[in-house]
């Protein structure tokens, strides 16, 4: 039975509803076009409605023992896992991320309740010997109510996975679904509308303007989190200190470079490079691993073998768990790669394989391009400096550890990057040298448990996934107590 094109809710307070008299975006499947159901085009004033519900559950949600906050977030938890076949047939169908690959990200948001309740005890304050006749303790206390800003690639991961930290802090949330692939994001919406006193969530879709500026803009938001591009993020600081001081993360982009030594085992790094990409998400990773320097004596043989492993990777139905790829997100998305591709075409690189439509009229609709890989980029090409966000590597050849360094630190983004090589001390010495949030050596994986993920430079502020998280949805509070 195929999908059922409907409407779908949001969540402002005790309020789980599509009624709310305003105009509706449309969500289309992104493989083949056709619109698949709607949600609610919010307006300022829902958010005002959501802080204002937000503000009022959090008096009692922090009053809570972080026993019975982390009792919450288990349920949660537990109804993710129930409905995850569910969840990831509508991301699937709504994102074109394919279904096959969204198991991890399921996991991953079902986990982060878990993780941060267990986490609460860590929220300690310190007690300091400042006086010989006195009590000097520091206390952490919640922000209030938190914004949410979530993005487009992993809609539900997300949506979740941000509400954890927050929440066990002891503050309650407002968050912006994405304006495209919105859908599966409202699952979290019931549930919290089911499993959480009413309030301490509240769920909107809607467009940047008015929703997400205003989250940014309202004095009651003092703490927000933002996942997506520099551009909005850059937006979202300007809008917020324009109206009081507020506490920004954001997890931004990344152009992140993966080096190759000329001692490395050219297969496994090769093979890690083309899964470090995130094809299975057509590329639409921050850290996607998307320029590859290689030591210009194993060049060649890299180019031919990442050839080699991007043409077999299946492009197909996000739906059929055999895809290794599907579409990209939206007619937008598809404009923005395609026209990075032409960049890199007129630029002189050398496109090795992919930057096309694939063949077969099962793709003539659809936002579909064939895995890409260009040689022979230049650093100061503009596919070697901007993140273009779609299924596009880039390779360059290297001489020395020196050269590699630079190229790799010739980026405004300071996301990630991998280091492939036999001598650790060696790469070791690379790695720090490298601007970046998160280093990987001999491998593309970048998130563990209780680590910070985050970038430097215009890659984002703060880490996430870890205990630094959890504290920065806290505020610290000073108490002097005379003996």
């Amino acid at each position: 039975m195929g999908h059922i094109y409907q409407d779908y809710p949001v969540l402002i307070g005790d309020q789980l509803s599509c009624q709310n008299g305003q105009d509706w975006i449309e969500s289309t499947n992104p493989a083949t076009e056709e619109p698949i159901g709607r949600v609610p085009a919010c307006t300022s004033e829902h958010v005002d409605m959501a802080v204002e519900a937000a503000a009022k559950a959090q008096i009692e949600w922090a009053a809570m023992s972080i026993w019975e906050r982390g009792g919450f977030l288990k349920k949660l938890a537990a109804a993710i896992r129930e409905r995850k076949e569910e969840i990831k047939s509508l991301e699937a169908l709504d994102s074109g991320n394919t279904i096959g690959n969204l198991e991890g990200d399921l996991h991953k948001a079902s986990n982060h309740f878990e993780y941060f309740a267990g986490l609460a005890t860590e929220m300690k304050g310190d007690t300091v010997p400042a006086s010989p006749n006195g009590l000097h303790i520091t206390t952490r206390e919640p922000f209030g109510v938190v914004g949410r800003i979530v993005p487009f690639n992993h809609p539900f991961m997300f949506a979740t996975a941000n509400l954890a930290a927050p929440l066990v802090a002891g503050n309650t949330v407002v968050l912006k679904t994405p304006e495209t692939s919105p859908l599966s994001a409202t699952i979290i919406a019931e549930l919290c509308h089911k499993l959480l006193p009413p309030g301490v969530v509240n769920v909107l879709s809607g467009y940047g303007r008015p929703v997400g500026d205003r989250i940014a803009r309202h004095p009651n938001v003092r703490r927000i989190g933002f996942t997506g591009s520099v551009g909005t993020g850059l937006a979202i600081q300007k809008a917020a200190a324009e109206i009081c001081v507020k506490k920004i993360t954001l997890e931004l982009g990344g152009k992140n470079s993966l080096i190759i030594q000329d001692d490395a085992d050219l297969q496994a790094a090769v093979s890690a490079a083309v899964a470090g990409m995130n094809f299975p998400w057509a590329g639409q990773s921050c850290g996607s691993t998307s320029r590859i320097l290689v030591h210009e004596s194993m060049y060649a043989d890299a180019v031919d073998l990442a050839k080699s492993l991007l043409e077999r990777i299946r492009i197909g139905n996000p739906l059929d768990p055999t895809s290794g790829m599907g579409p990209v997100n939206s007619a937008a998305q598809y404009e923005r790669v395609t026209a990075h591709i032409e960049k890199g075409r007129k630029a002189g690189a050398r496109l090795v394989t992919g930057g096309v439509r694939p063949a077969g009229s099962q793709f003539s609709k659809g936002y579909w391009i064939a895995p890409t890989l260009f040689a022979d980029v230049e650093p100061d090409m503009h596919i070697a400096t901007e993140e273009i966000f779609g299924p596009v590597m880039c390779f360059s050849s290297f001489s020395s550890d020196k050269e590699a360094i630079r190229l790799a630190n010739a980026t405004n983004y300071g996301l990630t990057a991998s280091i492939f090589g036999a001598d650790i001390k060696r790469t070791l010495r690379i790695a720090k040298q490298i601007r970046a949030g998160v280093i990987a050596v001999n491998s593309t994986k970048m998130h563990y448990v209780g680590m910070p993920f985050g970038g430097t430079k215009n890659s984002g502020i703060g880490g996430e996934e870890c205990l630094e998280e959890l504290l920065s949805y806290t505020e610290t509070k000073a108490l002097h107590i005379a003996l």
